[in-house]
């Protein structure tokens, strides 16, 4: 048994970089299309959920102890006239599931989506299966859709008596096209006269570009920032296709837009995703390493012939400590972490050690840069 124990220490010696043009400077000015940065108030989608019963399987549905798979099965073969009872039902080839499907704006009935089905008893394998009719409800409780049809599954297990053969997730299927709209969820952009787009990312700068690029498109002051998100379009003609014709004209502009500087972590992966451009300031970090080596061994304690004594079992334990000598990376004022990051990895740190020295850095003030931890 050989317990690791990283110290990681971080001795930040900073001159903050507190101008404007120092924090300009992390930020990096980019162009994209204006339907790629924004969306439309309102238009949105919406989350659709049911329960149902996957049927066809061939012998990897659910076990006797998943109870409320057989009682669904008992409901639905009465309410078709056979009666039985779910006590008395043990079947193999059916599976509880949730589905769950995405309704998209302008939604009509008679529109045709995916949707997603998930095991929720304890089903082997969906493989070969069909999904009854289904209702799919949304938050406010009401019937949105209905889904049915054959699953598609991108694994499979085989195999049994503990030698078997699993790819990817066999309790996991689609079905495309297997939604079918039940009611009307569009929104009416007919009597619009305001309308307001939003920031996927708020920034008060790019707010304010694309109020600019609007106006400049449309020759008159119709479009302001209203905060970091939103921006308000007002003076739109009342007509049925006055809306879309303006969504048409301005969502292919090309407007500037600011990408701050930010870090991104996890921690239980070890992932570190940050922009080139993010600064830091002039930091020493220090990295070593202690290791602790227990080990115990088993000696047995034989007494002498005729002697009054017993035989016992007697652990043995010896503790080895050492620790590495510190090795040492200098950052000069302005370095970016990509450049920290290269540094780490030529001392040997791992990214776990990655993610620990740069939030001891965020805590320092040496990162300019918001470090979001997942």
């Amino acid at each position: 048994m050989k317990p690791r124990t990283s110290v990681l220490i971080a001795a930040c010696l900073l001159t903050a970089l507190t101008s404007r043009a120092g924090a300009a400077a992390a930020e990096t000015r980019q162009t994209a299309r204006l339907k790629d940065v924004t969306s439309v108030e309102g238009v949105r989608d919406n989350l659709l959920m049911g329960y149902g019963l996957v049927a066809g399987l061939n012998g990897t549905g659910d076990r006797q102890q998943t109870i409320f798979s057989t009682q669904t099965l008992a409901n639905m073969l009465n309410r078709m006239g056979v009666s039985v009872s779910a006590t008395t039902m043990l079947v193999k080839n059916i599976a509880a599931v949730f589905v769950t499907a995405t309704l998209p704006p302008f939604s009509q009935p008679g529109m045709r989506i995916d949707a997603t089905v998930s095991s929720i008893g304890d089903a082997k394998s969906l493989e070969g299966g069909t999904l009854l009719l289904t209702s799919l409800y949304g938050p406010d409780g009401q019937i949105y859709a209905l889904a049915q049809g054959g699953l598609v599954l991108g694994g499979y297990t085989s195999g049994g008596r503990g030698n078997t053969k699993q790819v990817n997730h066999p309790t996991v299927g689609r079905i495309a096209g297997g939604v079918l709209v039940e009611r009307d969820t569009a929104v009416s952009l007919r009597d619009l006269t305001t309308l307001s787009l939003l920031l996927r990312n708020p920034d008060y700068e790019t707010s304010r570009n694309i109020a600019a690029a609007i106006n400049r498109e449309l020759g008159r002051e119709a479009a302001h920032p209203v905060d970091g998100r939103r921006i308000e379009i007002a003076g739109i003609e009342k007509g049925a296709d006055a809306v879309p014709k303006l969504l048409a004209r301005i969502e292919e502009l090309e407007v500037t837009f600011t990408t701050p500087a930010k870090v991104v972590v996890n921690e239980r992966t070890g992932t570190v995703v940050m922009g080139a451009d993010v600064k830091l300031g002039p930091c020493s970090i220090l990295h070593g390493t202690l290791e602790i080596e227990v080990t115990t061994k088993l000696q047995v304690s034989q007494p002498q012939p005729l002697a009054q004594g017993q035989t016992e079992v007697v652990p043995q334990t010896t503790v080895k400590a050492q620790e590495a000598p510190a090795q040492a990376i200098h950052l000069e004022e302005g370095a970016t972490v990509d450049q920290l990051i290269r540094g780490l990895q030529s001392i040997g740190a791992t990214a776990r050690d990655i993610v620990a020295i740069l939030q001891a850095i965020k805590a320092a003030g040496a990162l300019q840069a918001d470090l979001e931890i997942l």
